[in-house]
C-alpha cells in the first residue's frame, strides 16, 4: 500500500493542520450531510469523527482513534476495499446513505508533482435505491426508486426509476390512492417534498423516505432537465405528461444524478402509466393475500414464490413486476393468456426455451452496470451471450410458432431477438465473441480479458511481458550457477521491484561478487540487485503496463458501443424476461392443471372447482389433497348473487375460500393461468380484502380501529367492478354492536357499492339477508360430527350453516375441561331463552366448575375396590365380587 503509507506520514498532527486532514473535512462538506463518507486510502475505505462512530456500531467492527482535531482524538475504523461492498450492503440494510471518496490520481503522480495528498473525489452516494452491484440487489427482486410530486392545484403523480435496470416511468394518481400505488410499487427509496415529510412518513414505511426541497419539483425546471438529458426537443414524443408527473419525473432524475457526482443517469426515455391501467390494490388488502411476501415478510409462502417457475433473474422481476400491478387491459390480458396458453400447449418448444434463456444471464443489469460506469468485462460477456442466446431461441421459437395464429406477445419477441435485420447488434454479437476470453474477470483493471487474435498490438506487448517473465526465470538459473547458491531465487514485490534473495548463511559469494548489489538485509534473508535485473525490470514494468493499458483502451470502446446500443440492447433484454415469465407460466400450468380463465368485461365470476395455489402446493408437499370449491358472483345480479355470505364453523375453511377466489383475480389480470377447472371472470378495476385481526398501536389504533379503517376504505371507493372479501366484520366490539355494523356493510356492499362480494360471518342471523336483499345468496362451509370428534369437510355448499362448533373448535385448541364444560352450560342457556341477558342473569357462577380444591368422598365401589388383591381371588371369587360392585353403583337417573 504505498499511496496508503504515503500518506500515512501525513496524518494529523496536534493541530489537525495537514493536507490529507484538510482533503477530508473538504470532501466531508461537499458530501450529503446524512451520508457516511468512505474515504478511500490505499486497500481501504476509512471513516471518521461521527461517521466512524456510527459505522461502527452498524457493523460491529473496532471503533480506533489516531491523531487529533482541534484538540480532540479522532475516531477512526475503516473496511477492507475488496470487500467493501458487503459492508455497504449491511449499511444500507441499516438505513444508512453512503458517500464514497475515490482516489482520482495515481499515487505515484501525486509524488511527482510533490502533493503530500493524492486527489480525491465523491464518486457516486450510495442510497437504498441507486443500487446495481449484485452483491447488494436481490437479483429476482426489483430495487426501485420513487418520487412523489404534488401541484399548487391538487394534481398527485408519481415517477419510478429501476436503475439496476434503467426502467423510468410515471403514472398520475389521486391523493387517496398514493398508498396503494407505493404498496405496489414497493420501493426501497423514495422522494417527496419536505413540507408533506411527517405525512408522507406513513405511506411507505417500508422504504426510505428522503425529504426535498419544494423547488426540487418545479414542473417547468423538470421539463427543462427532462428534454435536455434526452436530447428532445418535447416530451410529448414519450406522452401527454401532466405538470405534476413531469414534476415527480424531474426531481427523480436530478436526485439521481445527484447521486452518480454529477454523471447523467443513464435511463430508458420516461414511460406513461394510464391511469387505472392496473388493478388497484391497497396495502393491507396486499398484506392479507400475500401476493409477493407473507404477513411476516418472507418471499416464501407467497403467491408469488408457489407460481414462479421462471429461470431467470429478469423472468422473475417480470412475474413480480405483473403479479403486483394486475392489468385492467383486456387486450394485454388475453395477448398474455394467448402466450402462455401455447407454450403449456407445446412441451417439447417450451422446454428447448427455457434451455436456452437460463444461459442468457441478466443482460438489464449488465447493461445498466456499463452505461453507469460500473460494469467489467463480465458484464460485456453477459450482453455478447444474451444476445447469441436469443437470436438462437428467436430462430427456434419461429419455426415452432403457427404462421396464421401466432400468440402477438411471442411474434414480437421472435422480432425483437432476430439479429437478422440488426446489423448493429449482430457485429456487436460476433466482436463480443471474438474478443472475449471464455471466463473474463469481474473487473477491467484486472486485465486477461481480451482473447488472443483481437489485437495485434496487445498481442506483441504481451509476447514481450511474457518473455521478460521467461528471461528472469533464465536469470535465476544463471545467476544460482555463477553463486553457487542453489537456493539463490529471483522475487518481486511493490517497494523493491525485482531482487535476488538468498539465505543469510549463502551471502557471502554474492557480498563478494561485483555483479550483485547489496539491498537490503533482514532476519533469515539478504538481498541483492544487478544491473541487468533493473534494465528487465523497466522493460517488464513497461510491458505489463502497456498491455493493461490496451485492455482497458479495447473494454471502454466496447462499452461506448453498448450507449450507442442502449435501446436495442434494452429491448433484446425485455423480449427474454417476457419469454421466460410466459414459459414460466405455462410450466406452473400444467404442472398444477391449472386452465385458461375466460376474461370478460361483465362483473361476472365463475370459477369450477377453484383450489388456492398456495395451501394446495403446501398440501401436497405433506402429501395431501385439497378440496376444490365452486364460487359464483355476478356484479348484475343475473347469473348469481352479487354478495354471497359464507358461514360455517371456525377451521372449516372460510378465510382460505374467500382468499383463493380474490387470487384468481389476481392471476387472471396478470395474464396467469387459474388453479380451477374451468373460470370466467369479469375484469376488476379494485380488489378489497378485510380478513384477519391486525392492529396499528405505532398509529395508536386498536384491531377494531384498523378494522373499521379498513371496511370504511371499502365502502367509500368500491365500485361496480371491483371486487370485495371480508371476514368477520364487528367482532371487535359488543355483539349487537358488531351484528349491526356488519348488517350495516353488507347492505351497504349489495345495494350502493353494487360490487361483487364475499362476505363471511359467524352472525347467523346475518342468513337472512338472503332472504330480503334481492341479489344475495347464502354458502356454508360443511362440517360433520363423527365418534365424537368433528370432523371439518371443506367443502362449499349452498345455504346457511346450521351451527358454529366453536366451542368444540375450543376443546381441539386445549381449553380446560371445566371452561369447556362451563361454555356448553352457558350455550345451552341462552340458546333455550329469548333474552340473552335474561338468561345469564340467574346463572350461578362457576356452577358447572369443580371445585378443584374440596376432593371428593369416595365412593362405596372405589372403597371396596382398595380392599381387593386380584392376585389372590379365584375365578369364582373374582365373578362374585364383580357383581357385588355392580350392586353398589349409584342408580341412574331415568
Amino acid at each position: 500500500m504505498p499511496d496508503a503509507d504515503f500518506e500515512n506520514r501525513h496524518f494529523p498532527s496536534a493541530d489537525g493542520a495537514t493536507p490529507m486532514m484538510a482533503q477530508y473535512l473538504a470532501l466531508r462538506e461537499s458530501a450529503p450531510k446524512d451520508a457516511l463518507l468512505f474515504y478511500r486510502m490505499g486497500d481501504f475505505y476509512e471513516l471518521f469523527f461521527e461517521d466512524a462512530k456510527a459505522a461502527a456500531a452498524a457493523l460491529d467492527i473496532a471503533l480506533t482513534k489516531r491523531g487529533e482535531h482541534q484538540g480532540e482524538p479522532i475516531a477512526m475504523c475503516g473496511v477492507p476495499a475488496q470487500t467493501a461492498e458487503a459492508y455497504l450492503a449491511r449499511l444500507i440494510r441499516a438505513g444508512f446513505k453512503v458517500a464514497v471518496g475515490e482516489q482520482t490520481e495515481d499515487p505515484k503522480a501525486a509524488k511527482a508533482r510533490g502533493s503530500k495528498t493524492v486527489d480525491r473525489a465523491i464518486a457516486r452516494i450510495v442510497t437504498p435505491g441507486t443500487l446495481t452491484e449484485d452483491s447488494l440487489l436481490d437479483a429476482r427482486t426489483s430495487n426501485r426508486i420513487a418520487a412523489l410530486a404534488r401541484t399548487p392545484g391538487g394534481d398527485c403523480a408519481l415517477a419510478w426509476a429501476e436503475v439496476s435496470t434503467g426502467e423510468f416511468a410515471a403514472c398520475p394518481c389521486d391523493a387517496s390512492g398514493i398508498e396503494a400505488e407505493l404498496a405496489a410499487l414497493d420501493p426501497a427509496e423514495w422522494l417527496s417534498d419536505e413540507a408533506y415529510f411527517t405525512a408522507d412518513a406513513r405511506l411507505a414505511p417500508r422504504a426510505r423516505l428522503t425529504p426535498l426541497p419544494k423547488a426540487k419539483f418545479d414542473a417547468k425546471s423538470a421539463e427543462r432537465r427532462l428534454i435536455e438529458r434526452f436530447g428532445v426537443v418535447s416530451l410529448d414524443a414519450f406522452g401527454a405528461f401532466s405538470k405534476a408527473e413531469i414534476a415527480a419525473l424531474g426531481a427523480l432524475l436530478d436526485y439521481l444524478e445527484l447521486a452518480q457526482a454529477g454523471a447523467p443517469a443513464k435511463l430508458a426515455p420516461p414511460r406513461r402509466v394510464e391511469t387505472g391501467s392496473a388493478l388497484a390494490i391497497d396495502p393491507a388488502t396486499r398484506a392479507s393475500l400475500e401476493i409477493d411476501r407473507t404477513q411476516a415478510g418472507q418471499r416464501k409462502g407467497s403467491l408469488l414464490a408457489t407460481i414462479d417457475r421462471t429461470v431467470t433473474a429478469p423472468g422473475a422481476r417480470r412475474l413480480a413486476a405483473r403479479l403486483t400491478r394486475p392489468s385492467t387491459r383486456k387486450d394485454m390480458i388475453d395477448a398474455r393468456l394467448d402466450a402462455v396458453g401455447f407454450l403449456a400447449a407445446n412441451k417439447t418448444t417450451r422446454r428447448a426455451m427455457r434451455e436456452l434463456l437460463q444461459a442468457a444471464g441478466d443482460p438489464e443489469r449488465a447493461l445498466s452496470r456499463l452505461l453507469l460506469g460500473r460494469g467489467g468485462p463480465r458484464d460485456l460477456a453477459a450482453l455478447g451471450k444474451a444476445l447469441r442466446e436469443g437470436e438462437t431461441l428467436a430462430a427456434g421459437l419461429g419455426q415452432a410458432l403457427p404462421d396464421d395464429a401466432a400468440p402477438a406477445l411471442l411474434n414480437q419477441a421472435v422480432a425483437t431477438l432476430s439479429l437478422t435485420d440488426k446489423g448493429d447488434l449482430a457485429r456487436f454479437a460476433a466482436d463480443l465473441g471474438q474478443a472475449l476470453v471464455a471466463e473474463p474477470p469481474l473487473a477491467a483493471r484486472d486485465g486477461g480479458f481480451v482473447a488472443e487474435g483481437w489485437s495485434e498490438a496487445l498481442d506483441e506487448t504481451r509476447a514481450l511481458r511474457d518473455a521478460s517473465r521467461k528471461i528472469v526465470a533464465g536469470l535465476q538459473k544463471t545467476y544460482a550457477e555463477a553463486s553457487g547458491v542453489a537456493g539463490l531465487k529471483i522475487r518481486h514485490n511493490n517497494v523493491l521491484g525485482y531482487f535476488v534473495e538468498v539465505t543469510a548463511k549463502n551471502a557471502d559469494p554474492l557480498m563478494a561478487s561485483d555483479d550483485f548489489i547489496h539491498r537490503q538485509t533482514m532476519a533469515n534473508a539478504v538481498r541483492f540487485t544487478t544491473t541487468e535485473l533493473a534494465e528487465l525490470e523497466a522493460k517488464i514494468a513497461g510491458a505489463a503496463d502497456r498491455a493493461l493499458g490496451l485492455e482497458s483502451e479495447i473494454f471502454e470502446s466496447f462499452r461506448t458501443r453498448t450507449e450507442d446500443l442502449a435501446q436495442g440492447l434494452r429491448q433484446m433484454a425485455g423480449a427474454l424476461a417476457e419469454l421466460d415469465c410466459a414459459a414460466g407460466l405455462a410450466e406452473w400450468a400444467v404442472e398444477t392443471r391449472s386452465v385458461r380463465p375466460d376474461m370478460v368485461e361483465e362483473p361476472v365470476f365463475a370459477v369450477e372447482s377453484g383450489r388456492h395455489p398456495v395451501v394446495e402446493a403446501a398440501l401436497k408437499k405433506a402429501g395431501d389433497a385439497f378440496t376444490p370449491n365452486d364460487c359464483a358472483l355476478d356484479g348484475a345480479g343475473e347469473a348469481a348473487a352479487r354478495l354471497t355470505l359464507v358461514t360455517g364453523p371456525n377451521m372449516a375453511g372460510k378465510s382460505t375460500f374467500l382468499r383463493q377466489n380474490a387470487l384468481m383475480i389476481i392471476l387472471a389480470q396478470a395474464g396467469c393461468f387459474v388453479p380451477a377447472a374451468s373460470a370466467r371472470i369479469g375484469i376488476a378495476d379494485r380488489l378489497y380484502s378485510r380478513v384477519g385481526a391486525a392492529d396499528d398501536l405505532a398509529r395508536g389504533r386498536s384491531t377494531f380501529m384498523t378494522e373499521m379503517i379498513e371496511a370504511a376504505s371499502i365502502l367509500n371507493q368500491a365500485g361496480p367492478k371491483s371486487f370485495v372479501i371480508l371476514d368477520e366484520v364487528g367482532r371487535g366490539t359488543s355483539t349487537f354492536d358488531g351484528l349491526s355494523i356488519a348488517w350495516a356493510v353488507a347492505e351497504h356492499l349489495h345495494g350502493i357499492n353494487a360490487c361483487r362480494a364475499l362476505f363471511a360471518t359467524h352472525y347467523h342471523e346475518m342468513t337472512r339477508l338472503a332472504e330480503e336483499l334481492d341479489h344475495a345468496a347464502n354458502v356454508s362451509l360443511k362440517a360433520k360430527e363423527w365418534k365424537g370428534e368433528l370432523v371439518f369437510l371443506h367443502t362449499v355448499a349452498k345455504g346457511a350453516a346450521d351451527r358454529s362448533y366453536g366451542i368444540e373448535v375450543a376443546r381441539r385448541a386445549g381449553l380446560p375441561d371445566a371452561a369447556i364444560a362451563r361454555a356448553r352450560t352457558i350455550l345451552e342457556r341462552l340458546e333455550s331463552q329469548d333474552a340473552p341477558a335474561a338468561a345469564l342473569a340467574d346463572l350461578p357462577l362457576f356452577s358447572a366448575t369443580p371445585a378443584p380444591s374440596a376432593p371428593a368422598k369416595p365412593s362405596e365401589v372405589e372403597r371396596r375396590l382398595t380392599d381387593i388383591n386380584p392376585d389372590e381371588l379365584s375365578p369364582r371369587e373374582a365373578l362374585d365380587a364383580l357383581y357385588e360392585l355392580k350392586r353398589h353403583l349409584p342408580a341412574k337417573d331415568t
